[in-house]
């Protein structure tokens, strides 16, 4: 099967992977990673850097409400031991953001006060990345989508839209499919995950005694040497700009704001280990994740906001995604890979306008 959530994060170098595709595909793949390999650690969200910049929040240049930035964070919850970050406001049929990979709440500063005049409106950072706790722990995807099942259990306690960038997608659709009583519909801004080939059969073998107490422990030190230095150099504030810039199509939004929520969480004491196991452990263990799978058991209406323009996760798989189901609307955007934050305006509206041809009971909340 093709890794489900290999155009989340290209900067994993190709000799750390590990891989079952075939050469042509495997090629291509280890391209994207080796062209990326600094890029995909900040752009992509990765919570890994370290700045001056200051992050007082300024009035939006372009005029739109935005959330104000607190370095102390919102909310907190309490999940299986860990403390979580959320933002809530407005009233209304609830909706929750969920943010791409290792970016967080914040990342929804001009999403959130616009939808929230209509709906009661939650922003949710993922164990791991922004104000939530560095927990050190063994990364899976379903750890976040067992975050999202319970928030939505437990914070918010009524059926709601999931609305998902990046990796914050694919988390939206796995918690769409364990909890479908509670979720109306699923939105995703330029999602992580990849079709898999169900012909092809995993491959397993017996580890011997030469892989596991020698190549194997030879293999950890040299990534962890590789990705130490990929973690350094990411934590400079030039760098932190210059990817950005290099995935907002219009970068007039890359500000003191944006690089300060990236990378205040990296001052977390455990933020090198969680990015390392993050680079390690959770990347290269997808390939049991598919949209395949994914998309044959969501039963709700899915819409699709893609920006067409993103170098990493370009329209192609948007059209794939609706092809293979049937209950989607596409909106492409002028955009880079994340719309919410660079096209503001046009996402809210187009989120808004897909909301209300919901079941009766979110459209009589939103009138």
């Amino acid at each position: 099967m093709a890794s489900s959530i290999c155009a989340l994060c290209p900067s994993v170098p190709s000799h750390l992977t590990k891989t079952s595709l075939p050469l042509s595909q495997r090629s291509k793949c280890e391209m994207s990673r080796r062209t990326f390999a600094v890029k995909g650690i900040v752009a992509s969200g990765v919570s890994v850097a370290s700045s001056t910049l200051t992050a007082e929040a300024q009035p939006s240049s372009k005029g739109f409400e935005r959330l104000p930035y607190k370095a102390e964070g919102y909310n907190y919850w309490t999940w299986r031991g860990h403390k979580i970050h959320y933002v809530v406001q407005g009233e209304g049929s609830p909706i929750v953001l969920i943010h791409g990979f290792g970016a967080s709440a914040f990342h929804w500063r001009y999403n959130i006060p616009e939808l929230a005049k209509k709906h009661k409106v939650y922003a949710i950072d993922l164990l791991g990345f922004g104000w939530s706790d560095k927990a050190l722990i063994d990364y899976d995807a379903m750890v976040w989508r067992d975050q999202v099942v319970d928030f939505v259990t437990e914070i918010v306690k009524e059926p709601a839209v999931l609305v998902g960038n990046s990796l914050g997608g694919f988390t939206a659709l796995v918690a769409a499919i364990g909890l479908p009583e509670l979720v109306n519909g699923v939105a995703l801004l330029n999602s992580a995950g990849q079709f898999g080939d169900e012909k092809r059969e995993s491959k397993t073998s017996e580890e011997t005694a030469l892989q596991k107490f020698v190549l194997k422990p030879l293999k950890e030190a040299f990534q962890r040497v590789v990705l130490g230095f990929l973690f350094w150099q990411a934590k400079q504030p030039a760098r932190i700009v210059s990817v950005l810039k290099s995935v907002y199509i219009n970068s007039s939004n890359v500000d003191d704001y944006l690089v300060e929520s990236i990378s205040r969480p990296a001052q977390d004491p455990n933020a090198g280990e969680v990015y390392y196991r993050l680079m390690t452990r959770f990347m290269m263990n997808q390939s049991k994740y598919t949209l395949n799978a994914v998309l044959s058991e969501l039963s709700c209406p899915l819409l699709l906001l893609w920006g067409d323009l993103d170098p990493w996760v370009g329209p192609g798989k948007a059209n794939r995604i609706k092809e293979f189901y049937p209950k989607t609307t596409l909106v492409n955007l002028q955009a880079g890979h994340c719309p919410h934050d660079e096209t503001p305006e046009l996402v809210n509206k187009a989120l808004l306008d897909w909301l209300t041809t919901l079941t009766p009971e979110v459209t009589l909340q939103t009138v």
